[in-house]
């Protein structure tokens, strides 16, 4: 499913250096302080840590639980030793939580007291995820599901979240006399009453006026979706269109961003005569939708485009989950004898195979699904709940931080447009929800021949020959690489592996005027991920160009961008300008 972004804006926001100060001196005890009113907390604890250590000698060495008791025990006597003897030379830091964006500012160090909040909270939190490692007969599934809750709790309980623990927060308070917490909670109310939690500055962004604003015009339109095509920016435009179909869980305007961010805009400024199918948000009309109908429009696309140009074929674009679905698209087309109305298959961090599909399994057991349908009560499911899903995948960045900074700290939002576009949520239809959850994330019934059947045609994606371009994601959270990798496994046809730096997102909307991140390339044959890797040549910058050069091998024949190739000059008029009606739908 749809990425959402690794990390988000404001985490860098902190208190003016002055006030900072004042909280690690005059405005909290002083050292001397600090070990008086500590003294007889700290002997006790003394006590007690060595009364544990002496126990646990006694426990068999063969106890791996008991061995990580003994390592906390002593791991917690050292800490402690730290505090009460400031001259005892500190561990050097490095790895997370030298780079832990959350403990940044000095006084975290600098301060005796929150150095040991920030050290404990570090000790506390590392034993108990080393913990679940250490229990014995539990299998390896429930291990990772109690590791992710384990890291959501561990996320949520950082000194950082918390007003009396947190030093910035503290200093910002003295210097605004408590206008932050105002301020901030001003900024909860607000979520609360919306039921979302807010990321951008409202006003910042508009569709059609900075998002989503390459020309083109609306040319078809179904219950279903509406077909954007856009006006060509070059004289002449490559003879074989191309559409694309964005996952929809999500608006598609994450591939026409902000003009430099626009792969679309790229896309036609390379001369590509470039569709796109926009989604409609589901209602209570959408109620009996089911994943036939969506294959069934992914056809209705290509078919549409194909009569309106007058061309033998398509090249197609699926993203996440819409690339999982033109994978069943190609299988049934190839069932059908018709596999030549794709000339080519691209798949942006899209998974088939949902064995290793990574943290979005611990959303399907009984009780999640149980959930899902309590909340589907009108035939769709809000999509406030998908959105709080993804957030829960990176609490610390898209949860935690935004309490930090603007709950606690006051700070305003800090407008940036992918952060915009993953909190305008998309509801979606609660049947075909809840069978895409079971039929694939839980049952894995996609690679498993004719298991599953498209509009009653079973479908076997061992029979998909098109040539395919597959790209993931390296620090994808969402599709992990591991995952979208199986794709090379299971089709018939080429495949063109790539893994591009980043994630889920930054890794696809990654535009080479950026000159961001890199990707790895490797055209000999490989039977794993890690194979592909260790022989892989890697490229600074975006792969956008490397995927036109594949694109354009497959028929560089050129055509002159007039009639049809213009926007509503065709058969088919224009309805209206895009970005269309649907995008706009709540």
């Amino acid at each position: 499913m749809t990425d959402r972004p690794h990390s988000a804006t404001g985490s860098d926001a902190g208190a003016p250096d002055a006030p900072t100060k004042a909280v690690a001196g005059a405005s909290v005890p002083s050292l001397a302080d600090l070990q008086h009113w500590t003294w007889v907390m700290g002997r006790a604890q003394q006590m007690m840590l060595e009364q544990g250590l002496a126990t646990l000698d006694a426990a068999p060495a063969a106890n791996p639980l008991a061995a990580q008791v003994r390592d906390f025990w002593a791991d917690s006597l050292a800490l402690w030793q730290r505090f009460l003897d400031p001259a005892r030379p500190k561990p050097e830091e490095s790895g997370a939580q030298a780079r832990d964006k959350r403990f940044k500012a000095d006084a975290w160090r600098d301060n005796p007291m929150f150095d040991w909040i920030r050290q404990s909270y570090f000790l506390i939190s590392d034993h108990m995820l080393r913990g679940i490692d250490a229990l014995d007969g539990v299998d390896e599934r429930q291990k990772e599901q109690l590791r992710f809750a384990t890291r959501g709790f561990v996320d949520a309980m950082s000194p950082s979240n918390f007003a009396l623990t947190n030093p910035e927060v503290i200093a910002k308070t003295i210097e605004t006399r408590g206008e932050n917490l105002l301020k901030g909670l001003q900024h909860m109310l607000a979520d609360m009453g919306r039921g979302q939690l807010t990321h951008t500055p409202g006003g910042a962004f508009e569709i059609g006026r900075n998002l989503a604003v390459t020309p083109g015009q609306v040319i078809h339109r179904t219950p279903l979706y509406e077909l954007i095509q856009y006006a060509p920016a070059t004289p002449d435009v490559l003879a074989t269109p191309l559409v694309i179909f964005p996952p929809w869980i999500n608006r598609f305007y994450i591939l026409d961003l902000t003009p430099e961010k626009s792969f679309i805009r790229w896309c036609v400024e390379c001369g590509i005569t470039v569709f796109m199918v926009s989604w409609k948000s589901a209602d209570a009309t959408m109620k009996d939708m089911v994943w036939d109908d969506y294959v069934a429009a992914q056809i209705d696309a290509i078919d549409t485009i194909r009569a309106l140009l007058d061309v033998p074929a398509v090249h197609a674009i699926g993203y996440c989950v819409a690339g999982t679905t033109l994978a069943a698209t190609l299988a049934l087309l190839a069932a059908r004898g018709e596999a030549d109305k794709v000339r080519s298959a691209t798949f942006f961090t899209a998974q088939v195979d949902f064995a290793r599909a990574g943290e979005l399994k611990h959303f399907v057991d009984d009780e999640q699904l149980a959930l899902v349908r309590s909340l589907s009560g009108e035939g769709y499911l809000d999509g406030r709940y998908m959105a709080a899903t993804f957030n829960l995948l990176r609490g610390r960045d898209l949860i935690w931080n935004y309490v930090t900074n603007n709950y606690l700290l006051g700070n305003d939002y800090a407008p940036f447009d992918l952060l915009h576009w993953n909190g305008d949520t998309t509801n979606l239809p609660a049947k075909w929800h809840r069978s895409y959850l079971t039929d694939l994330y839980r049952d894995n019934l996609l690679v498993k021949p004719g298991a599953l059947s498209i509009d009653g045609t079973p479908i076997d994606l061992t029979r998909v020959a098109t040539p395919s371009f597959v790209q993931a994601g390296r620090e994808d959270h969402i599709a992990p690489a591991e995952s979208v990798w199986e794709i090379t496994g299971h089709f018939r046809g080429p495949v063109r592996f790539l893994l591009a730096g980043s994630g889920h997102i930054a890794g696809v909307v990654n535009p080479p005027s950026a000159q961001k991140y890199q990707y790895w390339t490797n055209d000999a044959p490989a039977d794993t991920l890690d194979a592909f890797v260790a022989g892989a040549t890697e490229t600074k910058g975006s792969w956008w160009a490397y995927w036109f050069d594949w694109l354009e091998a497959h028929d560089a024949a050129r055509v002159a961008a007039d009639g049809a190739r213009q926007p509503g000059q065709g058969a088919l008029p224009a309805i209206e300008p895009a970005p269309g009606r649907y995008v706009r739908a709540r």
